[in-house]
């Protein structure tokens, strides 16, 4: 599932001046489980002018909020919500932290970057096995978790204390 991020105290950069405010990147819920009630937030993109902003911070937030709050509070009740970053990219890795995940480890050779190279990726850093194709990259994934646990007890309010900056 993704979803439009909208500033609601930004002017609308749309032609047809949409009241709604401007919009600033998508974000969504993939890797959703039903029956062991768990989802993973991924996607997060944020156009350049809203970067480094409260933007990534508040709609990272109100996806947790949603996943992990109870549905008597308006949300799913999961009890887990993950979060997968490439094992280098430290900005990725540094918002799950800000915002509460734990680090639970690396899955090593996770991905292959077909034609990574050509396509300006970057991956682990190790070279590649026998055999592979020309110009393939490896990506190691680092897994963050922040789990219904956590959430109770401080998460919910770490949280909030991100989006409150401005």
């Amino acid at each position: 599932m993704l979803y439009a991020v909208i500033d609601k105290t930004k002017p609308t950069s749309c032609p047809t001046n949409d009241p709604e405010g401007a919009l600033t990147g998508v974000i969504g819920h993939l890797n959703s489980n039903v029956e062991h009630k768990s989802a993973e937030i991924g996607f997060v993109i944020t156009l350049p002018a809203f970067q480094r902003t409260h933007v990534t911070s508040n709609a990272i937030g109100l996806l947790l909020h949603y996943a992990l709050d109870t549905p008597e509070q308006g949300g799913l009740g999961l009890r887990r919500v993950q979060w997968q970053a490439n094992s280098v990219n430290e900005l990725s890795r540094k918002v799950a932290e800000r915002m509460g995940f734990e680090f639970e480890g690396v899955m090593r050779w996770h991905k292959i970057f077909k034609d990574g190279v050509a396509n300006g990726k970057v991956g682990n850093g190790r070279g590649t096995p026998k055999g592979a194709e020309e110009g393939d990259l490896g990506r190691d994934t680092a897994i963050y978790g922040l789990c219904w646990d956590d959430w109770v007890d401080g998460g919910r309010e770490k949280v909030e204390g991100v989006m409150g900056r401005k």
